[in-house]
């Protein structure tokens, strides 16, 4: 049993299973508990937080780019039944027609530009041996203690087995640039969650991440420096949390200082 943030109690077992539904994992167990992604908005703004629960996320272009990307390699069942519309933008009629009517629909350009990365993954040995006899998209809820408090945390790892867990990305501007995105999108606080999650430690966490121009890969471990500096960020944006939506501190007077 579990304690989600609604404060009720729920059998962990059948959260699991309703964690393959991506509308349940994203919709509502997205207000249920903390993630990744939540802690990184609140390290942003305690207030993008806060209209994400009101108004959900965006449905940005790296977003859509990265779930194609994702779906192309690990569930490729799924990235054939998309519907892909033959327009040159998203701002056309028939785009637009085609999502009132079918919901989530995608551009030929964004369905060839997730073939081009995924055929460049898929061609490279040293990924491939690291998804191989693997399990992909499996999710995990649990808890973490902060202070005096237990909060719930829920996960989907793209590729895990026995001995390793492993996260698929793209980066811009050289592969090298990996190690800068790494530190500004928060994959150390990821990398920290994770392990917690499912029970593994920092050097069975690994990226592979490939380069959108390049298509070069890199295959990265991390450092027991990167997983802490992880557990740092998970602190102070639980701080925020208790501060702002368990105190009830005032969003509108929320303001941050510094010297320049």
């Amino acid at each position: 049993m579990i304690r989600l943030l609604d404060g009720n109690t729920y059998d962990k077992e059948e959260l699991l299973k309703k964690m393959d539904d991506d509308n349940f994992y994203y919709g509502e167990l997205n207000k249920l508990a903390l993630s990744s992604s939540s802690l990184k908005q609140l390290l942003s703004s305690p207030k993008t937080y806060s209209y994400s629960l009101k108004y959900g996320s965006p449905d940005s272009q790296p977003l859509r780019d990265g779930w194609l990307f994702h779906t192309a390699i690990l569930e490729p069942d799924v990235f054939t039944a998309q519907r892909f519309i033959d327009v040159q933008s998203k701002n056309t009629k028939k785009f637009r027609e085609a999502k009132e009517e079918f919901g989530r629909v995608f551009t030929m350009k964004e369905k060839n530009d997730a073939e081009r990365l995924a055929d460049a993954f898929l061609r490279n040995e040293h990924a491939l041996q690291l998804i191989t006899d693997c399990e992909f998209e499996v999710p995990a809820i649990g808890e973490i203690e902060y202070l005096d408090n237990k909060y719930p945390f829920r996960g989907k790892a793209d590729v895990i087995a026995h001995d390793r867990i492993v996260d698929l990305k793209t980066t811009s501007g050289g592969i090298d640039n990996f190690y800068y995105s790494s530190q500004r999108y928060g994959y150390d606080v990821q990398c920290y969650l994770y392990c917690r999650l499912f029970n593994k430690t920092y050097d069975q966490f690994k990226f592979i991440a490939l380069d959108k121009g390049s298509l070069d890969i890199g295959i990265f471990e991390c450092s027991e420096e990167f997983y802490y500096k992880g557990e740092e960020k998970v602190e102070k944006a639980l701080d925020l949390y208790e501060k702002f939506f368990v105190f009830g501190a005032d969003l509108d007077n929320y303001c941050l200082t510094g010297i320049l």
